[in-house]
């Protein structure tokens, strides 16, 4: 960005304001800019984050996620803070630790969409994008409100459990089995519903062998 720039020692250095620098910078002038720019195009997924049966961590979480600003292994070593060396997955697959490999590709802890999907019927194979992934994956019931609420509950609330699970690896040198993480996600599921619920009835048991009948949206 300063390739071109010429320092000039005797000229104090000053602000320019660039849509009017004979006049400098004004409320108009600002206004004008603002109102002249054309506005964000949000993702379809932007639109899925936020659900109001899940605490706001887990959308802040997710907000960051499909944006690529976690603390993955790439993103630090872009940040110059870790080595090329450091960069391998926290899962010990051997690859590289982007948001897509983790949260989608990795051996790991890709079982947990394959286990989502046997437990809500469906067939499918994991995007590679993850905007594309939450998006693909929320309407794999059809588009009734209930349908899509639950099934983006459920894709937020596994990045928020493979999250923790990352973290339980690389910080608290924890390796629990694989399949522990469907059942966090059924547990959690269950209660966060449940506490917003009153009329829900359905018992764990029930939850765990056919959640979308207890939703009555099987």
């Amino acid at each position: 960005m300063l390739s071109n720039v010429t320092l000039q020692s005797p000229v104090s250095d000053t602000w320019q304001w660039h849509p009017d620098i004979a006049r400098g910078y004004s409320v108009r002038t600002g206004y004008q800019l603002l109102t002249s720019q054309e506005p964000p195009i949000l993702d379809f997924s932007d639109n899925l984050i936020w659900h109001s049966q899940l605490p706001l961590k887990v959308s802040i979480l997710s907000w960051r996620l499909i944006r690529d600003r976690l603390p993955t292994k790439i993103n630090l070593l872009n940040r110059g803070i870790i080595s090329t060396a450091d960069t391998y997955c926290s899962a010990g697959c051997g690859q590289l630790e982007s948001v897509q490999h983790f949260f989608i590709h990795c051996e790991t802890f890709r079982i947990i969409w394959q286990q989502v999907r046997f437990l809500i019927g469906v067939a499918g194979v994991d995007h590679h994008s993850l905007h594309a992934h939450f998006v693909q994956f929320t309407n794999y019931l059809g588009g009734t409100r209930a349908r899509l609420s639950f099934l983006q509950l459920l894709w937020l609330l596994c990045v928020w459990m493979v999250r923790n699970e990352r973290n339980n690896r690389l910080f608290n040198n924890s390796h629990p089995p694989n399949t522990e993480l469907i059942d966090k996600v059924m547990f959690h599921s269950y209660w966060w519903l449940k506490a917003n619920n009153i009329v829900f009835v359905f018992g764990c048991q029930q939850w765990w062998s056919d959640p979308l009948t207890c939703l009555s949206i099987g």
